[in-house]
Order: C-alpha cells, then sequence, then structure tokens
C-alpha cells in the first residue's frame, strides 16, 4: 500500500496484534482490521487523527481501548462482535461520530456513556443482554435508527414512545407479549417486531412499513383502505362533474363563480322586496284617487340626472392551495433489507441510515 492510501483494509488476516507501521500511516482516513484475533491495539494508535471509520468487529476484545477513543475525527465505529460488557467514560470524546455498532457482545445494561455523543444517529446494539432501557434514554435527540433485536425485553420500554426523532426501531427476537400505540411517533418509518409473541401488529401511523407477524395483511388491508377511499373520491368527483355541480371543499366553495351567483340572488331578492313594496303603495294611491276627489295629484319622483351609484362591496375570496396526497406512502431513501445475509463489509456509504441489514447468526 503506498504512502499516504486514505483507506487500508486488513480484515481476516488472522493478526492477533494490529502491525506497527499501520500507526505510521499518517493520512488513513479509514481503517479495517475486523475479523481477526486482537485483543487489544497500540496506544500509537490514537496518532492516526484522521480517521473517520474504524472497524474491529469480529475480533476478541474485552475493552474499548483508550486510543480507539482518542481518535475524535470518527463518525463511523464498529466493535460488533467480541467480548465488551461496558463503554469506558472516555468514549465521550469521540463527540463527531455518527454511527456506532456495538451488536452481539455481552451488555447487561444501556450505556449512558452514549448521552455525551450529541450527534450518534444510528446505534446497533443488537443481540446483547438488555432487559430494560433507562428513562432518561430519550435526552439522546439525535438518534434515528435504534437496533435492539435479540435482547431480553419481556415489556415494551416505554421511554422509546418518548424518542420523537426515531426513524426506525428493530425490537426482533425479544419476548414483548403487548406494543403499546406508536402513532405519537410522527418520524417512525419502519417498525420490526417479529418473533415476540404478540398477537397482532400495533397501532401505527398510515406511513409507517411494519415488519412482523400480521404485518403482510396489514399492509395489505391498509392498501385496500386506501384504495377504496381513493376510488370512491374518483366516483363523486365525476358524479358531480355531471350533475354540473361545484364541488365543496371543507365548507368553502371551489371558485368564485359559485359564490358570486349566490351574493347575486341574494341582492335580487331584495330588489324583488322593494319594488313589491313601491307597487302596493302606488296601488293604494290610485285607490285613493279613484275614491276621492279626481283632481288629487300623483307624487311624482323627480329625477335630477345625478349618477346613480350602486355600493357594490366585492367579495374576496381567499384561494386556500390544495394539497392531493398520493396513493400510499413512498419512501425515497434506500431500499431497507431485512434478510440476514452474510455479512458484508462495506462501510463506503455516506448516509448514517443504510446499514439497516443485519449479519446471519452464524457469522
Amino acid at each position: 500500500m503506498p504512502l499516504g492510501d486514505p483507506v487500508l483494509d486488513l480484515s481476516y488476516r488472522k493478526f492477533k496484534r494490529l502491525p506497527s507501521r499501520v500507526c505510521g500511516l499518517m493520512h488513513l482516513e479509514k481503517l479495517y482490521v475486523c475479523g481477526n484475533s486482537i485483543r487489544t491495539v497500540p496506544d500509537s494508535l490514537s496518532q492516526l487523527q484522521g480517521l473517520r471509520i474504524l472497524a474491529l468487529d469480529f475480533n476478541k476484545l474485552e475493552d474499548v481501548p483508550v486510543a480507539v477513543c482518542q481518535l475524535t475525527h470518527l463518525t463511523r465505529l464498529y466493535l460488533g462482535s467480541n467480548r465488551l460488557m461496558s463503554l469506558p467514560p472516555e468514549v465521550k470524546n469521540l463527540r463527531n461520530l455518527r454511527c456506532l455498532w456495538v451488536e452481539s457482545n455481552y451488555f447487561q445494561r444501556f450505556p449512558r456513556e452514549l448521552y455525551d455523543l450529541p450527534h450518534l444517529k444510528s446505534l446497533q446494539i443488537g443481540d446483547n443482554r438488555l432487559k430494560t432501557l433507562p428513562p432518561d434514554l430519550c435526552r439522546m435527540e439525535a438518534l434515528k435508527g435504534l437496533w435492539l433485536y435479540g435482547n431480553r425485553f419481556e415489556s415494551f420500554p416505554n421511554v422509546l414512545l418518548r424518542m420523537k426523532g426515531l426513524e426506525i426501531l428493530d425490537l426482533d427476537r425479544n419476548k414483548i407479549s403487548e406494543i403499546p400505540s406508536l402513532r405519537r411517533l410522527r418520524t417512525l418509518r419502519l417498525f420490526s417486531y417479529d418473533h415476540n409473541p404478540i398477537k397482532g401488529p400495533p397501532e401505527v401511523r398510515e406511513e409507517v412499513l411494519l415488519v412482523g407477524e400480521g404485518a403482510a395483511e396489514f399492509l395489505e388491508a391498509r392498501e385496500a383502505r386506501k384504495e377504496r377511499r381513493r376510488k370512491a373520491a374518483e366516483k363523486e368527483a365525476e358524479e358531480l362533474a355531471l350533475a354540473g355541480e361545484e364541488p365543496v371543499i371543507h365548507g368553502i366553495l371551489k371558485n368564485s363563480s359559485s359564490k358570486q351567483a349566490t351574493a347575486e340572488t341574494v341582492v335580487t331578492e331584495e330588489d324583488v322586496d322593494v319594488k313589491e313594496e313601491e307597487e302596493e303603495t302606488l296601488v293604494n294611491v290610485e285607490e285613493e284617487v279613484e275614491e276621492g276627489d279626481g283632481d288629487m295629484e300623483l307624487p311624482v319622483t323627480e329625477y335630477d340626472g345625478a349618477e346613480l351609484e350602486y355600493d357594490e362591496e366585492g367579495v374576496e375570496y381567499e384561494t386556500e392551495e390544495l394539497i392531493c396526497e398520493g396513493e400510499g406512502f413512498e419512501y425515497e431513501g434506500e431500499e431497507l433489507e431485512y434478510e440476514r445475509a452474510q455479512m458484508d463489509y462495506e462501510y463506503e456509504a455516506e448516509e448514517e441510515l443504510e446499514d439497516t441489514g443485519r449479519q446471519d447468526e452464524g457469522a
């Protein structure tokens, strides 16, 4: 590898320790050392301040080396499938970290040290030994993807209902028998609950994709309801068009012509009433003339030639933009894959939540 190459892949080389000369490659940006037998790394690793991605998964680490916690420009850190039980306090130095994978370790409690990572968006902590989550987990406001599959939850952690920014939540392979309504999670886009002893899909918002027992039937029924509503709306619009009527939207006439016609109708009725009163007065006068003196003069209305002015108040119409939602929910992100295929170490993607796949249990 030429000096200054920003990427170095030493995966699956049966290393028991990291070669010392690696720590002299000051321009490295991505270092992959997964699938070896490494138990620790030299302190000189902290010299690689240009590192943005470090993959140490599938090794024999029992602790996170302090040298790793000094790589302050890391955005992605992969420590899955090691022997970790906790994270050191020094992990708070990784303030640029956006993606952390610590799946398939031995965590029995949620590492609160992660609260000090303000930009952490994706946390993969599946296949551990968690039974509960701390009640102040909602402090992790930047978190968008949380993988908790394969742990030991027996009830749904209610603190998750306060995680307002979550887009992906995975609780596969736990022992949860009841899941509350998730409609308050307005940003949620995918919820996976497969292999839990629950009776049916939870209540979610229309745009949420579900993965689990009964989810396929639920999603089919939801799409069928949407299609029925769409056809009913089309039929109603056609009937209104054939009848020559203007559709009413939220109590407001669609255009101003109907409103103006209504206003003109009201004015005409008022004019009719006035005209009837004038005619009735004229008839009474004529009757009085016939019964009384023949010399009696009829009242004359004089017109002085002044221009008649009509106080015509214009009717103002507020134009509302009508937003028509399309059929179904369209997720424009990358396809979410849940096949547990052979672990593929492609860490090159630039978006934080594209790593939604999971490794084989036997990997």
